[in-house]
């Protein structure tokens, strides 16, 4: 029998391979998961279930909604709680808390709720929509078809359109997306990579696949001070109807702005403030009351309730000039042009 022991005794120690540890599920995750995964944990808690009733307790629309304020305050769409005798949220714990309106815009189908007595709430930020680019990814977080807490995804796919709401005024600046959004979204929130809430989810084409609106959060903040201050929104109008569009670097430089964009005119109200002023449509108006007008939402914003009457400048790109206008915004009655 042959001994073998003290030819491996003399032998120097074999090392061992160990196995590679797991990796976690976050570790697996590739940027794009991991950012979803982010905002809807972030963001989630912060979304509503709106249940209404109508008249003699009848069932009203359900929709979505999203707490900007931890002591209660909710953007939701105007269609959803349009007419309700009673508001009811519903967060994502299955928490059922009464709310009562502070405000509608039909204007731009937004409305504003408080919570009942609910304090230290989950709540998201709004964020600037003017900083948003096509391409960009965007979260949606609502209540599609009576689905709780449904998380969608997709990207930005068009800046600056327009939408009619159902009192025939067309809502500018609206955002493009094609994140998937069913009756049930309307109200919830449209959120950036970073947490932001960008939109209020508003409308969905019928019969079309990937297209859906959101109402931008610039427009959505406006609104929010204006219902907040004054229980409504009290709005300037000059007769026009716009959309937001580039400015070429050439026509910026030579009219010595630093504009990269403007708010194109592209209706006038016969005899609306600006039609008498002399404005054209095609004009590109880039400058009001000594502002920036680099979209539809920054006209929006500049004609507020406190230059109603009071004359100021509006400057317009003509054909590559700069041009000045003094026009005196008008008070805005129901389904006026902006």
């Amino acid at each position: 029998m042959l001994d073998f022991t003290s030819s491996f005794d003399d032998q120097e120690p074999v090392e061992t391979l160990e196995a590679a540890p797991l990796k976690s599920d976050s570790e697996l995750l590739d940027a794009y998961s991991h950012a979803v995964i982010s905002v809807a944990d972030a963001v989630g808690p912060a979304v509503l279930r709106v249940e209404t009733k109508g008249a003699n307790g009848k069932p009203g629309g359900v929709g979505s909604g999203v707490t900007i304020a931890p002591d209660g305050l909710v953007l939701t769409n105007c269609h959803v709680v349009e007419g309700a005798k009673e508001i009811s949220l519903r967060d994502s714990e299955g928490r059922v808390m009464e709310a009562r309106s502070l405000g509608v815009d039909p204007d731009t189908d937004l409305a504003l709720l408080r919570a009942g007595s609910a304090r230290d709430l989950p709540h998201a930020a709004l964020g600037d929509s003017k900083r948003l680019k096509r391409g960009q990814l965007v979260v949606a977080i609502g209540n599609p078809l009576g689905f709780e807490s449904t998380v969608t995804a997709g990207v930005i796919s068009a800046l600056g359109r327009s939408l009619r709401a159902k009192n025939g005024r067309l809502i500018e600046d609206v955002i493009q997306t094609d994140a998937a959004l069913n009756p049930g979204n309307s109200g919830g929130p449209l959120v950036s990579s970073r947490g932001e809430v960008i939109g209020i989810n508003t409308a969905v084409i019928m019969g079309a696949q990937g297209i859906c609106f959101a109402v931008a959060s610039n427009t959505a903040q406006f609104v929010l001070s204006e219902l907040i201050q004054h229980g409504r929104v009290r709005r300037g109008y000059i007769g026009v109807s716009g959309q937001t569009t580039a400015v070429p670097r050439k026509h910026a430089r030579n009219a010595g702005i630093e504009n990269a964009s403007g708010a194109m005119v592209t209706g006038l109200e016969a005899n609306g403030p600006a039609a008498h002023a002399g404005l054209m449509t095609l004009d590109t108006i880039v400058r009001a009351d000594g502002e920036a007008v680099t979209g539809v939402d920054d006209l929006i914003r500049i004609l507020n309730g406190e230059r109603i009457g009071r004359e100021f400048a509006i400057e317009v790109l003509r054909r590559g000039t700069l041009r000045s206008f003094t026009v005196a915004p008008l008070e805005r009655p129901t389904a006026k042009a902006a």
